[in-house]
């Protein structure tokens, strides 16, 4: 209950500070939604063609998005909704995500349950830093339904990521590798895992002067499963 308190009084604060921008015109919003061939997330495959909306505000260096995804082909995928408060100054960047989704501890998938032991909401805080050729982010659940080690304890599960762009034949590209640094079944490693090498490639396709579609394509590889994926989306935008 102490991180949705936390998390509670982070969104009033962002709404006091975004209300008091719009006189400015200060806040940004963000509305996108990706249509995808099948959600991969973190080298792990969370379903087949998903819908994922997008929503967003932002003042200055801080933010409120609320990110969904929906399986379009198979009814039985898992529905998530997340909502992530992020903080950002200079290369430095800060944040925590209340995850959601329709299955976990609660049978009922009932959205208001925040009980440690019933819930399937799980809370993650995340911290990383952007050096311009590459970027280091560092993922933990900090409560909800996270996982356990090797002993039966809360594990806070952790993952970390090194991501790097480039440009190639006209194309933006993102190379990233993510590991888990200890045992979890969260993510169903006995310790230290490298669980996901990929490389994502996207370009815009041009549909009229004034529109266009960004389209991408993503080779994932996880090592500790032994499972690889290629994935197709593309973004619809104003």
């Amino acid at each position: 209950m102490k991180t949705l308190n936390i998390l509670t009084m982070s969104l009033l604060l962002l709404v006091g500070a975004t209300t008091a921008k719009a006189e400015d015109g200060g806040v940004e919003t963000t509305v996108s939604a990706d249509i995808v061939s099948s959600y991969i997330w973190r080298g792990y495959d969370f379903g087949s063609v998903s819908f994922q909306p997008t929503l967003g505000i932002g003042s200055e260096n801080l933010s409120l998005s609320a990110w969904g995804n929906t399986g379009i082909t198979d009814p039985s995928d898992t529905k998530e909704f997340d909502l992530t408060l992020a903080y950002t100054i200079g290369g430095f960047n800060i944040g925590i995500t209340d995850y959601w989704f329709s299955t976990g501890l609660d049978p009922e998938g009932r959205y208001f349950k925040y009980s440690a032991h019933s819930t399937n909401h799980v809370f993650e805080a995340n911290v990383g830093y952007d050096f311009g050729p590459v970027a280091i982010q560092w993922f933990t659940n900090i409560g909800g339904n996270d996982g356990v080690n090797k002993d039966g304890k809360r594990a806070y599960s952790s993952y970390v990521e090194l991501s790097a762009p480039f440009k190639l034949a006209t194309c933006d590209w993102t190379a990233a590798v993510g590991a888990v640094p200890h045992a979890t079944d969260f993510y169903g490693t006995t310790g230290f895992s490298v669980v996901n090498i990929s490389v994502q490639a996207t370009k815009e396709i041009k549909i009229t002067d004034s529109f266009s579609i960004p389209v991408f394509g993503q080779l994932t590889a996880n090592p500790r499963t032994e499972k690889a994926y290629l994935v197709f989306g593309l973004t619809l935008q104003p």
